[in-house]
């Protein structure tokens, strides 16, 4: 899988680029067909980010990320 800056990840937000991306302990989730993430939001979770600090706060565990394909690492 190819390597992603933070500032490459941040363009994939919904809003600069269509892509839809978060990262989860070094890893790259591609979340575009996600209804869940319509616009690059997730509740008060932003698209572009890496979200490994906010899990704890969700009603969810990492699992959720085994829904969508790893596209890349987080450099």
């Amino acid at each position: 899988m190819k390597v992603y800056t933070k500032q490459q990840l941040a363009l994939r937000n919904g809003q600069d680029k269509p892509e839809i991306w978060v990262a989860y302990r070094g890893i790259i989730y591609d979340l575009t067909g996600s209804r869940m993430w319509r616009n690059g939001k997730h509740y008060e979770h932003w698209a572009g980010q890496d979200l490994t600090e906010e899990l704890p706060d969700a009603p969810h565990t990492e699992k959720v990320f085994e829904k969508f394909i790893p596209i890349g690492y987080l450099a």
